[in-house]
């Protein structure tokens, strides 16, 4: 099947997520349309290297009056204020009645600070000060998996003010439940059911169509592949897959969580470029359930939902229509993928020109900056083959 794209960007339409099994409304006319509603300003104008009142700053202290160490890399400990708490023993008896139902839930939140500096976020820093953050994130799969209670490892970051970060200091967040969360585990019915179907993994099919046809595609190196999404709900909502299919975090090769930090740091330039701000966004990962279980569909992903939408001071609500009917945007996930491959990949404060890109063609070149894992743009599809033709799995 051929998408019809003349029809699908011009007037409104619906598009399917088969990972979510929910469709999104697509209004591409409305982005003209006055604006008198709430303004963001850029809250990290003026932020300190290093804030005492910071509670994530090393060697300060935190709200529970431990004091950090003086750590010069990055750190982990447990949320001092957790959503979720690790198993007592005496949990009380579930109950289903029926119609209504309620069970405990047992979890433990972790926070992962990027960086001893309070100033930076992963636009800001370097590969080689991003890769130590691949590993935390791996690592604390691995450890909070290993626990013989826990059956998902959800790690995320929250960036900046509007997406509700209650710290500028770069930090993310691992949490650890006894259930399989409901996003996950419709991605894992998805993701199993297409199996079933087809005998390949749902993502990396999408990530082959995407790569033929191009026109949602933002960046990639030789191991990841960044995509605006067929199905995005946020303005400039992206997905970062790997070439190879790997299911989760700690079964990255080295070269990958090397590739992985390059790609995260030339999509997040990228973001702060678009509108010349620190560009907020929630950011997610999505792998496979520490169950123990074997899952050959699972592809790890990760999603960046970045709520601007027009520019640096106007964003997206999810309201209204949204909340009651089903998601809606006005910007086409083409434009969005075009306006961000048009971005230059040197951040606009380090560097001296306007942030933006000339032409598609001059962003394959090679980049120091960006390791040497960059490869050229002009055939994105070259990065998910392998030699002999077939897509490398």
């Amino acid at each position: 099947m051929t998408l019809d794209r003349q029809g699908a960007t011009r007037g409104p339409h619906r598009r399917f997520n088969p990972l979510l099994n929910e469709w999104v409304t697509v209004s591409p006319f409305r982005l003209g349309r006055p604006w008198q509603g709430q303004v963001e300003t850029d809250d990290r104008n003026d932020v300190p290297p290093y804030d005492p009142d910071c509670y994530l700053c090393p060697g300060n202290l935190r709200a529970n009056s431990e004091r950090n160490p003086v750590y010069e890399r990055t750190f982990a400990f447990d949320n001092d204020f957790p959503a979720l708490l690790p198993p007592s023993g005496d949990e009380p008896v579930p109950v289903d009645d029926g119609l209504l139902r309620w069970r405990p839930q047992a979890g433990r939140c972790r926070v992962l600070c990027f960086s001893p500096r309070h100033d930076l976020t992963l636009a800001r820093m370097d590969v080689a000060s991003i890769r130590p953050v691949v590993d935390l994130w791996a690592d604390e799969v691995t450890t909070l998996g290993g626990l013989d209670w826990v059956r998902y490892v959800q790690v995320f970051e929250n960036k900046g003010a509007a997406m509700g970060c209650s710290n500028p200091h770069p930090h993310g967040q691992a949490w650890a439940s006894g259930d399989v969360p409901d996003i996950p585990a419709r991605k894992l019915a998805a993701q199993r059911a297409y199996f079933e179907r087809h005998g390949r993994d749902l993502v990396g099919d999408y990530l082959d169509r995407e790569l033929d046809e191009g026109d949602r595609f933002v960046c990639r190196n030789d191991h990841w592949v960044v995509v605006v999404p067929f199905w995005a709900v946020w303005p400039f909502e992206t997905m970062v897959a790997p070439v190879r299919r790997v299911a989760d975090l700690p079964s990255l090769s080295a070269p990958e969580r090397d590739g992985l930090a390059d790609i995260i740091r030339r999509l997040c330039v990228r973001y702060d470029n678009l509108f010349r701000c620190s560009f907020p966004y929630s950011m997610g990962w999505h792998g496979q359930p520490a169950d123990g279980a074997s899952h050959p569909y699972w592809r790890l992903h990760a999603v960046f939902c970045p709520p601007l939408l027009r520019s640096a001071t106007i964003r997206k609500f999810l309201v209204g229509y949204e909340l009651t009917a089903e998601p809606q945007r006005d910007l086409t996930a083409e434009a969005a993928a075009e306006q961000l491959r048009g971005q230059a990949e040197t951040h606009y404060v380090q560097g001296s020109g306007d942030g933006r890109q000339a032409t598609r063609k001059e962003s394959g070149v090679r980049s120091q900056e960006s390791g040497g894992t960059q490869s050229a743009i002009g055939n994105p599809q070259s990065a998910i083959r392998s030699r002999d033709g077939r897509r490398n799995r």
